[in-house]
């Protein structure tokens, strides 16, 4: 029935929207019983604020393999003071979102607050290289660690066959695309249920950890800054490890035109996520050493187990559908927020106008999130996704510092705008010579790797005067782009963000 609708809209005079205005008009812009908006509706409260923060921050680093921190500073004392540093440096650069948050309400993210502050260009390159490589990437190596620890205690005794690995994690991206399409406030509500299934998981390693410590059990912590001395090299990979373990802090900032109360929200959220997951991980390493050494920690291959099955027994077995919930919550996070992005970027012009239609009775951007699903899939199955993240881990840090540091630009060039919530100028300043110095620190420490992933991002220049500047294009492929348009319209009965008619 709607789909007939809608098709019939479309054949007798072009999109939805414009019916709706000239109905709109003749009503003296009053909208009309049986007529409501179709847009992305304030569904996100504080406590989904506060899960979609840590549910995309924590995933399975810090149950299977916290040891780059660990590699890189040579002792149990050092770690510990870089984890906290890593995270007040990343609570400085949420802080800081939180204000452009605030002073530009709109959703996407990096990608909006650079195109406001730098232009399009550097916002395109931006979204373009998220797109086509970053996030599917990202979404299937998270997938993936999903789907190997879901079948973890079903092969006990012997390895998991990949395959086996890499079709239960298609099963697990095609639940969270679909979830995703079909409901903010389900999606919502599973990503609070997966948060706490993640505290969960770390409070049962803290509290047997706390109680060890207790119990005397500090041999670990004894000449806790003696050992390997940290090399030249060795400190700022440490941060960079640490750093990239509390990524994921500037989710909320995707969805800020859907976040009820945004100007309190989003800075409270973020203040309460970060100081949850700054303890929690702090709290956790502690944990870790009052059983295991640091040695022993860097051989292990799934630090959370070897903790388990010392201090807990037979419990050891549902540390792996912990890390798999918590893995899962990362992709539904990650999913959810990232698909705003890609809606944003459309509605801006810079990506196909599909991406930034809404489904007419679920209020979803469902275009925008079943794009990711066939580019994930197609990372799934090819070569080496790894690879492809190394390349392009510079890029994170570069247009989140410059984000970052659009916020002191903003200051000087707009004193008087508008800000509900304001940083010291010191905390946005530091974090984006942070995120600089990691730029310098990937391309000093792998120019291979980031000389290409430099390359690849640089593809978005030319692609950026092709698709969008270049406004002459052959009539056929405008014709062929505004079948396409209407037709998958249709298809996923799906309208521009105007009023609609309730079909």
């Amino acid at each position: 029935m709607v789909r007939k609708a809608v098709a019939s809209t479309i054949s007798n005079g072009g999109y939805l929207q414009g019916s709706v205005n000239a109905t709109l008009s003749s009503l003296g812009g009053k909208e009309p019983p049986g007529q409501e908006k179709v847009v992305l509706k304030r569904k996100i409260s504080l406590l989904r604020g506060v899960s979609i923060i840590i549910g995309t921050i924590i995933g399975a680093g810090i149950f299977i393999s916290p040891k780059g921190v660990l590699q890189n500073t040579g002792s149990v004392g050092l770690s510990l003071v870089v984890w906290t540093v890593c995270g007040v440096l990343s609570l400085f650069g949420a802080l800081s979102y939180a204000e452009l948050g605030t002073t530009i309400k709109k959703s996407g993210g990096h990608y909006t607050y650079i195109l406001e502050v730098f232009g399009p260009l550097p916002a395109f390159v931006r979204v373009w290289v998220e797109l086509l490589i970053i996030r599917p990437a990202a979404t299937a190596v998270i997938s993936l660690a999903f789907g190997r620890y879901i079948l973890e205690p079903f092969f006990i005794q012997c390895e998991i066959p990949e395959l086996a690995v890499k079709l239960i994690t298609a099963v697990g991206i095609t639940v969270v695309m679909v979830l995703n399409s079909m409901s903010v406030s389900w999606s919502a509500r599973i990503q609070i249920f997966l948060t706490f299934c993640k505290l969960t998981a770390i409070l049962i390693i803290i509290v047997p950890g706390m109680m060890q410590l207790i119990k005397g059990q500090t041999q670990h912590f004894k000449d806790a800054f003696s050992g390997r001395d940290a090399s030249i090299m060795g400190l700022p990979l440490a941060f960079y490890y640490g750093m990239y373990a509390y990524a994921g802090w500037f989710y909320l900032n995707f969805v800020t035109e859907e976040v009820e109360n945004p100007e309190k929200t989003i800075p409270l959220a973020i203040c309460i996520s970060m100081a949850i997951v700054t303890i929690g991980y702090v709290l956790t390493n502690v944990a870790y050493f009052t059983t295991i050494g640091a040695e022993e920690l860097l051989l292990s291959k799934a630090v959370a187990v070897t903790f388990s099955e010392r201090l807990l027994g037979n419990f050891s077995v549902a540390v792996p559908i912990f890390v798999a919930l918590s893995c899962f919550g990362s992709m539904n996070g990650g999913v959810f927020a990232v698909s705003r992005l890609f809606y944003v970027a459309s509605r801006e012009g810079h990506l196909p106008e599909i991406l930034s239609m809404i489904h007419v009775r679920k209020h979803t951007p469902l275009p925008a999130v079943i794009v990711l699903h066939p580019l994930t899939m197609i990372m799934l199955f090819s070569g080496d996704i790894y690879s492809l993240l190394n390349f392009l881990s510079f890029a994170r840090w570069l247009f989140i510092g410059l984000a970052v540091a659009g916020l002191i630009y903003l200051r000087y060039k707009h004193p008087d705008m508008h800000r509900p919530f304001k940083v010291p100028l010191f905390i946005p300043a530091l974090f984006s010579f942070t995120c600089l110095f990691m730029v310098a620190l990937s391309l000093y420490s792998d120019p291979f790797s980031t000389g290409i992933g430099f390359i690849i991002t640089l593809t978005g220049v030319p692609a950026y005067y092709l698709f969008i500047i270049w406004d002459k294009k052959p009539r056929w492929f405008r014709r062929m782009s505004d079948i396409t348009t209407r037709t998958l319209q249709i298809i996923l009965e799906v309208v521009p963000e105007e009023n609609c008619h309730k079909l």
